[in-house]
Order: C-alpha cells, then structure tokens, then sequence
C-alpha cells in the first residue's frame, strides 16, 4: 500500500528552482572562502546536482540555503553588494513600512528612503507616467553598484518587491510588462512564472512596470500578517509562482488545480479556457512553449518536492503524476533532471 498523500509533498505546485540559480545563490559565499559543500548539506541539498545542468531543488532546499548562506556571511545580500546588508534589515524594513503607510505609494516611498540609509542597500524609486494604456507607473531598481554577473539580484529584487508590494494591499498586482537591462538568460522562459507579465531584456533599465492607480491603495496589512510573512520569506516569496495573462500561465494553473486527480488533456483545458485546442496551441507556441511541456514541468516541479520530503515513495509519486508505472516516472523524471528520482531523495 502507497504512502497517504502528505500535504507537504502534494500541496499547491510551486516553482522548482534551477541549479543555476543555486549556484548564483552561492557565488558570493564562495568569494569569501566558505565550504560550499558545507552550506548545501545544511540545506539537503545533494552537492553532486551543481555539476547536473539540468538538475533542480524544491523551494523548500532553496529557502534553507539562501538562509544558510545569509547566516554565514551575515548579509541578506549574500556577498554580491558593495557592502554586506546585516541579517534583520528586511524584516526592519517591513516592520517600518507596515505602521506607518497609508497607502502603496507612501510604502513604496518609505522602503527606498529606509534602503538609502545603507551604502551597500539596493536603489529603487517610483516613475510615474502617461501611456495609451493609462496612467502607468514604473518601479525602476538601480543595480549598478552590485557585483552580480548571473543578474541573481536583479531578479530577487523584482520578485520581492512585485510580492511584497501585492502582499501590503492584499491583491495581486498585474504588470503590464517587466523591464531588464541584462540579455536574456537560457531560463529566460521561466520569467513567465515568476512575474505573469511580458520581460523585455537589454532594456535601458530594470524595473516593474503597473497601473498607477494601485499606489493609491490602502495598506491592510498588520503585525500578525507580517509575523507570518516574514516567516515563510525567502522561499516563499521566491519560488511562489504569479499566474499572470499569459496562455502558458492559465495552463499550467489549470493543471495544478487538477492535482492530485486525473491530468487533463489539451482539449479539456481548451474548453475550460473557452478556446480551441488548435488556438490554445498556436498561442503556447508563439510564447514559445507547448501544452506538453507546461504538463512536464509542472510534474517535474511536483515530483522534485514531494521527493524532497522524503515521505513519499517513488511508486506513489509515479501514479499521482499519471504514469502506468514507475519505470515510466524514472525516465521521464532522468530527462527532465539529469539524474534519477532517488539521488533527490534524503540520504541518498
């Protein structure tokens, strides 16, 4: 008899984290001469998956290293600012703008002034403009001053600020698009989940653009909201995924709702999108995706949590995920990670 389903092996899908963004996570403390190896075994992270191109963690594994690695170098900014940003400043932050903001705007505002009281603290400031969209304002980050060649902090940066500005008004905040100044890297398609709005890269700035009507929103958040928010940054806030306007977003949320039941199939996902399975194909490819492939992550992001636990055996994983056996779970699993799905297990 399989293992019962555990909510924390089979909860909400989340993202799964690309070892590249692992070993970015860990660029600074190597810069500073910290046991790398060290740092992954605190967080369960199999040291062999950083030679593994393909390999991934749950963002459970990412959360316990960027923690581990903030608590080594005491600096939430993991080496890669000018200056080390001591463990506590965000959470000061948030306890700062949460009591004394009326609105989004007056928040925003207050985090950059609170951000330029540290030399080595990220650059950020509201832009406001008119466009054939309406009114629209961009949240421009000024980077410069990091030394980030795989632009991890350019990403962190606009992750939390999108997730903590939406957490303040409690609502999610849609962006019209996401401006880069870095090129495109090879996980560029992963950007769909992370923000739900078009990137653009080599742009001439960095920023989050939003309708501008949102600033005006009050702040309802409290104390007790931000305890729990607190306690479930990094990873939460990182890994959680921002199902935006996109096809390939919609279909992969559809899909997880789904879970742990029955897959669907292109044609019912169609339907309950109110399109042909022929529309919905041509606009997954000309976003540069597929149905299949949506379908495959998803399973692959599923399977690299629950297998993370340690509380799931592989033959139960297998037929939640739809296979007709766990052979075919291994190889799929092989293809989508590099490895099989037992050196993602605890202990092995």
């Amino acid at each position: 008899m399989s293992a019962p389903m555990e909510s924390d092996a089979y909860g909400a899908p989340t993202r799964s984290v690309a070892i590249h963004h692992v070993r970015a996570a860990l660029r600074g403390a190597e810069r500073h001469g910290l046991d790398i190896t060290a740092l992954l075994e605190r967080a369960a992270v199999p040291p062999e998956l950083l030679d593994v191109p393909l390999a991934r963690v749950s963002p459970q594994q990412f959360a316990r290293l960027t923690k581990a690695v903030w608590q080594a170098l005491d600096d939430e900014l993991q080496g890669l600012g000018p200056q080390p940003l001591k463990v506590g400043t965000f959470a000061m932050m948030c306890h700062a703008v949460v009591h004394c903001s009326p609105d989004l705007r007056t928040a925003i505002n207050r985090s950059s002034t609170f951000y330029g009281l540290f030399p080595g603290g990220p650059r950020f400031q509201l832009e406001e403009t008119a466009s054939e969209l309406g009114p629209q304002v961009a949240l421009v980050f000024d980077l410069t001053a990091f030394d980030d060649p795989d632009h991890y902090l350019a990403e962190s940066a606009t992750v939390v600020a999108h997730r903590f500005a939406g957490w303040l008004i409690r609502r999610r905040i849609t962006l019209t698009r996401v401006e880069f100044s870095h090129p495109a890297p090879p996980h560029a398609l992963e950007y769909d989940l992370l923000y739900g709005a078009p990137c653009t890269f080599q742009a001439p700035r960095t920023a989050l653009v939003f309708d501008r009507t949102l600033l005006e929103l009050p702040v309802l958040q409290d104390e007790l909201g931000l305890q729990t928010f607190l306690r479930r940054a990094p990873g939460d806030v990182l890994a959680r995924l921002d199902y935006g306007s996109t096809a390939a977003a919609q279909v992969r949320r559809l899909l997880g709702q789904s879970l742990p039941d029955r897959m669907p199939d292109p044609e019912d996902i169609a339907a309950r999108l109110a399109v042909s399975a022929q529309t919905l194909r041509r606009r997954l490819a000309a976003e540069g995706t597929s149905f299949q492939r949506i379908r495959d992550q998803l399973r692959r992001d599923v399977a690299i949590a629950a297998l993370a636990t340690g509380t799931v055996s592989i033959e139960d994983i297998s037929r939640r995920l739809g296979f007709s056996e766990p052979s075919a779970f291994h190889r799929a699993f092989k293809r989508w990670t590099g490895s099989a799905p037992r050196s993602y297990q605890p202990g092995d």
